[in-house]
């Protein structure tokens, strides 16, 4: 098995730590262990008193206790904590596909949705999303592209990079065709709880399809991506059980301190999530101002749901270039598109952090004096 550079990561270890401005982040605003630990009566005790000996493998019960109570039909014996969200993408890509497989992606994607399995040995066919249509997915796409030996569809949603937020009947048809054509539905839902409107949110991937898997992570919505703990949530035993397997040959087992920390900020949820929630909101208000305000460069669809968008670029102004020149005259680092895609003329923007105003500040002053022509 032998995997491509992945972009997107090696993009941020070149540039994320020395870049003054971060306006392309994907997480949330996030907390100091001090911080988190003052939300929770003897956190800090029981921190001190922590025995930092291995951790069960599946992930503590507690902390799995936790994780099943964000679901309506999860127990805690349906989830397989991991390092991150990462881990459990590669374990679930090994264990359920073979090389010949057939494998829908939702794209543009975060690249190991993709490329793990065609590393594989499966055919990879990109179920896109187009601007044209506000990044909605077709579902006549999916229908026109399903094979006999499709094993899996990769779904996104909320999206990254675009804020796409897919409606209750695309979902609900989505888990139907599963049923149908036998296919397992794999749905990332790092970004679940940061709908706009609660009303908007789906359920989760797990609550309403037995066999399908639902990916969550600490990174994103709850913003303390230092924690590195991602889990899987399945009501698929066997799938649950060779995952287990697999895990004994990347980690084990996670962190102790990370679970102890994961499992005091799961007791505390809704202020987490409601608290990225305001910072978020008070962000896209700016960024609608901006683009609006800057509408002759950039083609600004608002994101629906999370503290991702994929504004376009003029196509007279290539964004690579475009980004490097933001980057070297202001210090403000963006995402060029084409680490999703080479067709893709766009740049994603993050506005899940509190120092979004400043970037901004930044990346408008940029504007004003070395804007390009197009």
């Amino acid at each position: 098995m032998k995997v491509p550079p992945f972009r997107l990561e090696r993009y941020f270890a070149e540039h994320e730590f020395n870049a003054p401005f971060l306006l392309c982040c994907s997480d949330c605003e996030s907390l100091t262990v001090k911080e988190l630990l003052a939300l929770e009566p003897g956190a800090m005790e029981g921190l001190q008193d922590l025995w930092l000996g291995y951790t069960e493998s599946q992930g503590g019960a507690a902390l799995r206790q936790r994780i099943a109570g964000l679901y309506n039909t999860i127990s805690p014996e349906d989830i397989l904590v991991h390092a991150g969200a990462e881990e459990a993408i590669f374990n679930f890509m090994n264990v359920t596909l073979e090389r010949g497989d057939h494998v829908i992606v939702h794209a543009p994607c975060y690249q190991s949705l993709s490329d793990v399995a065609a590393s594989i040995g499966c055919q990879v066919t990109e179920w896109k999303a187009s601007r044209e249509r506000d990044w909605e997915l077709d579902l006549d796409v999916l229908r026109k592209n399903l094979k006999p030996h499709t094993k899996a569809v990769i779904i996104n949603c909320p999206h990254n990079p675009t804020g796409y937020l897919m409606d209750r009947e695309t979902f609900q048809e989505l888990v139907r065709l599963s049923r149908e054509h036998g296919f397992i539905i794999f749905s990332d839902e790092v970004y679940r709880g940061l709908e706009y409107l609660e009303s908007d949110r789906l359920p989760a991937l797990c609550d309403v399809d037995e066999r399908g898997v639902s990916l969550g992570v600490m990174s994103k919505s709850f913003g303390l991506a230092g924690l590195r703990i991602g889990w899987i949530a399945t009501r698929n035993a066997d799938l649950r059980r060779k995952m287990a397997a697999f895990k004994d040959y990347t980690t084990i087992c996670s962190s102790a301190p990370s679970e102890y920390l994961a499992t005091v900020a799961l007791k505390h949820a809704d202020f987490l999530i409601s608290r990225n929630l305001r910072i978020i909101g008070g962000n896209l208000q700016l960024l609608d101002a901006f683009f609006e305000r800057n509408g002759t460069l950039f083609r600004w669809v608002p994101p629906k749901a999370g503290p991702l968008a994929f504004p376009g670029l003029s196509d007279a102004v290539n964004v690579e270039a475009f980004c490097r020149d933001v980057l070297q005259k202001a210090g403000v680092l963006l995402l060029p598109g084409t680490i999703f895609g080479k067709e893709y003329n766009h740049f994603r923007i993050g506005f899940g952090r509190a120092n979004l105003p400043e970037c901004i500040e930044k990346f408008e002053d940029y504007l004003n004096r070395y804007r390009p022509r197009g």
